[in-house]
């Protein structure tokens, strides 16, 4: 027997209910993906053109409807040519809510003894904390990705192979203002400094703050479409700044930054 929602008048299956949550999900999640980007205006213009397709039908114009129908049809694959980073990083927002996630219950469940050992991890953290609490003091500007799921995909021309052990003092060598390595990011994957001199995507983000450099911009552009940590020292005012999912935090503390390492990579698998 099914069951039936009285509302006003009109008759709602549950099943009805469930398609309109996970369809008020689906455009939330849309929303906070999209907002702030250039993306967002082409999304709304593409709404717009939806709703003029319903309105010319509901009013049977059949020439624009015409026009609009096949505009529509020809323009799925538009849609995906050109939302394809965004359609990456939704289907990777849906990813870490999943059941499976890195994070979930049946992960930490499942996840063997031998990948609870967070010696690497608190390595990484302290030697990386160390490095910048001393590019702060000397206004060295800075820029380290950590990479917390995957290998980053980079230019690969430009950058440099590192493939160290992480350690502060190796760090702040290649940061050095002196070192031919300075200019570019330093990329750790695991528990290796695995490349340095990286030239990263510059976000174009328009929200992002006009006093914010080159640095911050790729730091928010590496993260925009992957599951990345990006840590920033500012060489103009020996502040610091952190982005991950696209978002940017500017002048946090060496504490606060702690807290967040601590939170990508180990409280994430805890």
């Amino acid at each position: 027997m099914k069951e039936v929602i009285q509302f006003y008048g009109y008759e709602f299956r549950w099943l009805n209910v469930l398609d309109l949550l996970i369809v008020v999900f689906l455009i939330i999640q849309l929303y906070r993906l999209l907002k702030g980007s250039l993306a967002f205006n082409i999304f709304v213009g593409l709404l717009m053109v939806y709703a003029a397709y319903f309105l010319v039908r509901a009013l049977q114009m059949p020439i624009l409807t015409s026009i609009l129908q096949n505009f529509i049809n020809v323009g799925i694959i538009a849609i995906i040519i050109i939302f394809q980073p965004e359609i990456r990083k939704f289907l990777l927002v849906l990813g870490k809510k999943t059941p499976l996630s890195k994070d979930s219950f049946l992960s930490k469940l499942f996840l063997p003894d031998k990948f609870k050992s967070y010696k690497d991890e608190e390595n990484i953290i302290n030697e990386v904390i160390v490095a910048v609490s001393h590019m702060q003091a000397t206004f060295t500007g800075a820029l380290i990705v950590i990479a917390t799921t995957y290998r980053l995909k980079f230019d690969t021309a430009s950058s440099i192979t590192i493939d160290g052990n992480v350690s502060a003092k190796l760090i702040e060598s290649i940061f050095d203002k002196h070192s031919p390595l300075h200019d570019g990011a330093l990329i750790i994957v695991g528990n290796k400094i695995l490349a340095a001199k990286v030239i990263l995507p510059v976000s174009e983000n328009p929200n992002l703050p006009t006093r914010v450099g080159l640095r911050h911009r790729s730091a928010v552009g590496i993260t925009e479409h992957s599951d990345n940590l990006a840590i920033i020292v500012s060489e103009e005012r020996g502040t610091i700044s952190y982005a991950q999912d696209g978002n940017l935090v500017t002048d946090v503390s060496l504490e606060d930054l702690k807290v967040k390492m601590y939170e990508v990579l180990i409280d994430g698998y805890a």
